[in-house]
């Protein structure tokens, strides 16, 4: 991608971070709007976690399916924006002191450090519901609703996000096998990366579904490989919370397991199985730039 091209790019991942911000802004709004009876630190503390800037790589992915798919950006903007909601109550729970015990988020004091630990359940309660919330309502088509609940239900669940998290907490108390952390990582970060294409893949063509779910499958394990590495060569200004928090807490991680040589090599591999994915998608006549753009920024990112 030549400099030009890359500007141009830079400006459409620019204004979809701004479209999921607006969409979920405006949903904000009117759940908190005036004349309801309402407790201003919930809301408070809400807009606190919802607000905090971050990459939105669901969202961005959410998007760059949509594209993939030549559907427009409308399609999207739900699944996008409640995706995100979702991911940031597990954010908001994950750093709470019977999980991992974080005091920064993104550079600012975590949810329960800023308000309290009570509140900060409250908010993960509030941000869980409102994704299905979010995407119960709208001018979509209502079987397609219902299925986007479903995979969203099944992503974030017991047999998704939040088993993973079961067995990241397992791994505290013992090292994971190979297999175990490959399969922890693919239920807890990698199961909403997958949802947040496949929900918008459910809207397209079913014979483009196969490439789009297979790049989802390979590239949210390259995330949290990403992630591992990251968290022993980062810094905490850069990663916006504290560098080496998984070797504190004694966690199993790609790197504890595999050294950085390995964990390395086993997101490249991961990579190339998703870019295999857009290759087919590509032969059947679809544009693939976006997700190709996300999947590069995903590995060579610093935080």
């Amino acid at each position: 991608m030549g400099a030009m091209e890359q500007a141009q790019f830079n400006q459409r991942v620019d204004a979809y971070r701004e479209r999921v911000e607006r969409v979920i802004s405006e949903f904000l709004d009117d759940r908190f709007g005036s004349g309801t009876d309402r407790s201003e630190k919930l809301e408070a503390a809400v807009r606190y976690a919802a607000s905090s800037s971050g990459k939105r790589i669901r969202a961005l992915l959410a998007f760059a399916a949509a594209e993939a798919l030549s559907l427009a950006p409308e399609m999207a903007d739900r699944p996008a924006a409640a995706i995100e909601l979702l991911h940031i109550y597990s954010l908001v729970h994950d750093d709470l002191p019977a999980m991992d015990d974080d005091d920064l988020r993104r550079g600012q004091p975590t949810v329960h450090r800023k308000f309290d630990e009570a509140t900060a359940i409250l908010v993960g309660d509030a941000l869980l519901t409102y994704a299905f919330e979010m995407l119960s309502e709208g001018e979509t088509d209502p079987a397609l609703r219902i299925r986007w609940v479903s995979q969203l239900a099944r992503a974030g669940g017991a047999q998704g996000m939040i088993n993973g998290q079961a067995i990241d907490l397992e791994g505290e108390t013992r090292e994971l096998s190979f297999d175990e952390l490959q399969g922890m990582h693919r239920q807890k970060s990698g199961a909403l990366i997958e949802a947040s294409i496949n929900m918008v893949a459910t809207a397209g063509e079913p014979r483009f579904s196969k490439c789009l779910n297979g790049f989802g499958h390979h590239i949210g394990l390259a995330f949290q490989i990403r992630d591992d590495i990251l968290d022993v060569e980062g810094t905490t200004e850069e990663l916006g919370k504290p560098q080496g928090s998984d070797t504190d807490n004694n966690k199993s991680t790609f790197v504890s397991l595999l050294g950085l040589d390995g964990a390395r090599n086993v997101m490249h591999q991961e990579l190339a199985a998703a870019s295999a994915q857009l290759d087919s998608l590509e032969a059947q006549g679809q544009n693939a730039e976006g997700l190709r753009w996300i999947a590069d920024y995903i590995i060579n990112r610093s935080y």
